[in-house]
């Protein structure tokens, strides 16, 4: 009988309302290693997912394209500048081109005729077969329509060997033209410029045929004709410079 009385007032007493402020007790030993284990738990957790983000960000990022290397081949002008330099004196030039002088002085052509006629001619094979022949060498390279395609791989090589032929023919034209009216020949920037341009032409003309057994020289004949364009065109302004001039 006593212990039932003791264990009905202890029940009592655990059961009796608690005051706001009084704590509340913790009689269970595994609430108490729940919540304090959880946390610690967690933040091992955050740690190991740090490290391992952290090892992630130092190894290399492999990419899924396949690896392409690019190869530029630069010319150097300098050499082109020395065979320049090597180019036969006037005096030599002069009486190789006396026969011809001597024909167009007696056929007493008008002096506009004679001091414009070739840079209007060089000016026509420069826009026209140059400028087009470029476009047509732009189109081969970018052009996605195969029949364009074609048909620019067919006229660019014959507009391009034409303007060649026809800078050459002028080349001898404008000595013509200086001697006529007895002006210095190679002496200017516009005779150096000229003679550079046409022995770049001459390796462009050369590299289609090396094609086949190294095709990085397609870069190479892109780059160089867009250069050799730029080169005639200060060649031109040159020209029109020394024509004022005189």
């Amino acid at each position: 009988m006593t212990m039932v009385t003791s264990a009905s007032s202890i029940i009592a007493m655990n059961l009796r309302p608690l005051s706001p402020s009084s704590p509340i007790p913790f009689h269970s030993s595994f609430s108490t290693t729940t919540t304090t284990t959880r946390p610690v738990q967690l933040r091992l957790n955050l740690k190991f997912l740090a490290k391992k983000e952290h090892s992630h960000s130092h190894e290399p990022l492999e990419s899924s394209r396949p690896n392409s290397e690019t190869i530029l081949h630069s010319c150097s002008p300098f050499p082109l500048l020395y065979a320049a330099a090597l180019i036969p004196g006037g005096e030599s030039v002069r009486s190789v081109f006396e026969p011809f002088v001597e024909i167009v002085k007696s056929l007493n052509l008008p002096d506009w005729l004679v001091h414009w006629g070739h840079p209007a001619n060089m000016a026509v094979v420069l826009f026209a077969m140059g400028g087009y022949g470029t476009y047509l060498g732009f189109r081969i390279r970018y052009s996605d329509d195969v029949e364009e395609k074609a048909k620019a791989k067919d006229l660019h090589p014959k507009l391009l060997a034409g303007m060649f032929f026809f800078f050459a023919l002028g080349a001898t034209g404008g000595v013509t033209s200086l001697l006529t009216s007895d002006k210095p020949i190679f002496e200017s920037p516009h005779a150096v410029t000229g003679v550079i341009g046409l022995a770049l032409l001459t390796i462009q003309t050369i590299l289609p045929s090396l094609f086949e057994g190294n095709p990085g020289l397609r870069n190479v004949h892109g780059i160089l004709g867009s250069s050799i364009m730029t080169l005639f065109l200060v060649h031109a302004a040159l020209g029109l410079q020394l024509g004022f001039s005189s």
